[in-house]
């Protein structure tokens, strides 16, 4: 952050959260379509886009880690446990436009980054229900960019810190 300079040295180097930092960016693409900025068509459904192919990455990440059976109602491998084979198949089945190139990486991926898929998501939750809670506690007075700057200058941290000191303010 443009304060970084504040922070620890331990928040600088090593206190990155993928949690707090994609969930922030999902956070933020969200907040760019609530605030108005994807009213073009083309933005949307590229937001669009890319959240499918993130619920792919969290299936297969999933998946691929407990070693999961693929449900025999699915029209995919039904009753088979998920390998980095089926992975690879499944995401270029639902690539969604991306390039076969691109795709073929991400399985080794999420191979090497257990629970960074899932990690997305959650982090776009703590920080949604965080400014919820915060709106809901300060009703009018409730300002947004003062949510975000104080969110921000926090640094990166753990989702249940984060949340606990984001539900404070």
């Amino acid at each position: 952050t443009h304060l970084s300079s504040q922070l620890s040295r331990f928040q600088r180097l090593l206190g990155g959260s993928s949690g707090y930092v994609e969930g922030w960016a999902l956070y933020a693409e969200r907040l760019m379509a609530e605030l108005g900025y994807l009213e073009n068509p083309d933005y949307y459904l590229g937001m669009l886009r890319a959240q499918a192919l993130r619920s792919v990455r969290v299936i297969i990440d999933i998946g691929m880690h407990l070693e999961l059976t693929i449900p025999s109602d699915e029209g995919f491998h039904p009753g088979e446990t998920w390998t980095p084979n089926l992975g690879q198949e499944f995401i270029n089945l639902n690539r969604h436009g991306f390039p076969v190139e691109f795709m073929a990486s991400e399985i080794s991926r999420y191979l090497g980054l257990p629970g960074q898929a899932i990690s997305y998501k959650v982090g776009e939750r703590v920080w949604r229900e965080a400014r919820e809670q915060v709106r809901k506690r300060q009703g009018s007075a409730f300002n947004l960019k003062d949510f975000h700057t104080h969110a921000l200058n926090l640094g990166p941290m753990g989702l249940a810190q984060m949340k606990r000191e984001l539900t404070r303010i």
